[in-house]
């Protein structure tokens, strides 16, 4: 699970480092939980408007969840988004623990159309808020005092059992991403054993979540219903919790007594294995519910009472968390941090915003360019940059030298070093004049910026339908001509090795001649860069008219793409005159790959051949897409 970090102690400086960039509109912001999820529209830093909390079990899916909430701002643009959900994050894929609902990150991006969507463990959001609480939005159970800049634990009781912690850095906090809920229950007397013995009824395997939860309210009322010998009816948590706190009902109160107890001896063991002297901090949606009735009960006696290590614990402050949707803040944080390191925001950057009152007219001009256009100065000799601005030769030298820098190139030196892996690439054209660090840097960056590009327009549902005929296929040929035939061989080369018979063509001819052999259940993939060479077409045909289908890997609106049976489109354009179509064939060979890996997913895993085959193709694929 990825780590986060938050920079700075509180909210009123967080706030004010990144108001500023506060841009594209209002950001969406949602903590979805198993019962319930609650969504807001961050319109300015800690700002949250139109609250609104919906029940999950009356949508089938978080597309539904969104779509249901954003009804009512139809007219909001919102490009930037963050949730935090009740479940561990770990990579596109999400299949929520708690819920039968699964999704893909990029899919959700895409279908409500935002710049950014990050989706975090709802207690690492909740973790991130802890720094900017103040005193009127928690509520200290029991002695200590927090010590600065120390360790903070986090649990919650909800649904289910979250923890999480905050490990001090030199400039912040870092998030720990934690499943601590599952660890084994440890019961401390015979009432808790007891408990565990009736769980174990259910379960083999009884983790803390088990009882530490909203269903482990209703598991404890029913095992010291049985203990008691008590025939009761099963009551839902809120029943028990209503019961307890309102009716003094004698068996939800023993519940809710050994349910703190519990969370007692759970918060001290956390506590412990972190050193939080920073404190622990409750939160969730139960404890919060109860007020004055915590603080009063068996929670901090049990937290205290670990023998040896009493005194220690005693110095350690616990707190609940009662302001409203403290995982708003965190999931703010966390968004505004991404999209703050992914601007580009630095320290030379920064020298450069705050030093524009004091440079020439002329100067400024080369500063907002810079602002502006970061990568294009990095990239540019120093006449195109001059040109941009606006201004002489002379005034870009002078303008490096304000900032303490000797020249141009100086400058740029330290301005790359600054920028590494934060600027968006973009294309930028190669010019004759070009240094060879520079027409390596833009040939590098404008395949780069075709990947990526090429990445947010691929059609999955046509990669599937590829993949489908694929599997399925008695065998495969290839049909391509000019630059395209060493993707074609290329392909030849993987597919064969999945043990299918394959084959390549490269002459008109004799491609024409293959498609005439071809039966059902046969499969040719055409690779081509306009789609509209006559031979193929014709090819085509032929092979369509025995039964096969076509795969074809060319532009989307190109003649072959209207014939194919699927189309795998690839519509970078390139100046085919001067150069052969570099970027195009790089297009190309990642689909080639993605077709492969698709097929070693699922092919069987009997043969150690296709294993290791699979495993090179996997890591093939990721390096390309990491290049």
């Amino acid at each position: 699970m990825a780590e986060h970090t938050l920079a700075g102690p509180a909210y009123a400086e967080h706030a004010e480092h990144h108001s500023a960039g506060f841009s594209g509109g209002p950001r969406l912001l949602a903590d979805i939980g198993a019962t319930h999820a609650r969504f807001t529209l961050e319109t300015a830093p800690g700002n949250f408007s139109a609250v609104r909390v919906l029940k999950c079990d009356d949508y089938t899916g978080i597309v539904p969840l969104i779509r249901a909430y954003l009804h009512d701002h139809q007219g909001s643009r919102i490009q930037h988004a963050a949730f935090a959900i009740a479940n561990p994050i770990d990579g596109d894929d999400v299949r929520m623990t708690n819920r039968d609902w699964a999704f893909s990150i990029e899919a959700v991006r895409r279908e409500f159309g935002l710049y950014t969507l990050l989706i975090v463990n709802d207690f690492t959001a909740l973790a991130m808020s802890l720094p900017g609480l103040q005193a009127s939005d928690v509520m200290q159970i029991g002695g200590g005092t927090a010590v600065a800049k120390s360790v903070i634990g986090v649990l919650g009781p909800g649904t289910g059992l979250g923890v999480s912690g905050l490990i001090p850095t030199s400039d912040g906090f870092v998030t720990l991403g934690s499943e601590g809920g599952h660890v084994n229950f440890a019961p401390c007397d015979e009432r808790e054993y007891a408990i565990l013995q009736f769980a174990w009824k259910e379960w083999p395997h009884v983790s803390t979540e088990r009882l530490i939860s909203g269903p482990g309210l209703e598991l404890i009322y029913r095992a010291l219903a049985a203990r008691h010998q008590q025939q009761v009816r099963a009551l839902s948590a809120q029943e028990i919790m209503h019961a307890a706190l309102h009716e003094a009902e004698p068996l939800s109160l023993e519940t809710l007594e050994c349910f703190c107890a519990m969370l007692g001896s759970f918060a001290a063991n956390l506590a412990v294995t972190l050193g939080a002297f920073g404190g622990i901090y409750i939160g969730g949606g139960i404890v919060p519910l109860m007020g004055e009735k915590f603080a009063a009960s068996l929670f901090r006696s049990r937290f205290e009472a670990k023998g040896r290590f009493s005194s220690y614990l005693a110095q350690i402050p616990t707190y609940v968390i009662t302001t409203p949707n403290p995982a708003f803040y965190g999931v703010s944080a966390i968004l505004s941090e991404h999209l703050r390191g992914r601007s580009g925001d630095s320290s030379l950057l920064d020298r450069i915003q705050q030093i524009q009152l004091e440079l020439s007219p002329a100067e400024r001009r080369v500063a907002a360019l810079i602002l502006e256009n970061p990568r294009t100065v990095l990239n540019e000799a120093i006449a195109e940059i001059s040109r941009l601005a606006d201004v002489s030769q002379p005034t870009v030298i002078r303008f490096c030298r304000s900032l303490g820098f000797t020249g141009l190139a100086d400058f740029k030196l330290k301005f790359a070093s600054s920028l590494t892996g934060t600027i968006p690439v973009r294309h930028s054209q190669v010019r004759r004049n070009d240094s060879t660090h520079d027409l390596s840097a833009k040939v590098i960056d404008n395949t780069v910026s075709a990947i990526l590009n090429f990445r947010d327009q691929l059609e999955v549902h046509a990669i599937d339908q590829a993949i489908a005929l694929l599997r399925k296929a008695n065998k495969v040929e290839f049909y391509a001509m000019g630059n395209s035939r060493a993707v074609a061989l290329d392909g030849q080369h993987k597919f064969f090795r999945f043990r299918i018979p394959t084959a390549n063509y490269g002459d008109a001819h004799l491609f024409t001649m293959a498609a005439e052999l071809l039966n059902p259940g046969d499969v040719v993939i055409v690779v081509s860069n306009s789609g509209k060479l006559p031979e193929l077409l014709n090819a085509v045909d032929v092979a369509l008219n025995a039964g096969a289908d076509v795969i074809a890997i060319a532009p989307h609106q190109s003649p072959l793409a209207k014939k194919a049976s699927v189309c795998l489109a690839v519509n970078h354009t390139e100046d085919n005159a001067t150069f052969l179509s570099m970027i195009s064939r790089i297009l190309q060979l990642l689909l080639i790959d993605i077709l492969a890996v698709g097929l070693s997913v699922d092919a069987p895993h009997s043969a150690d051949s296709r294993e290791k085959e699979a495993t090179r193709l996997s890591h093939l694929l990721i390096s390309h897409l990491d290049s």
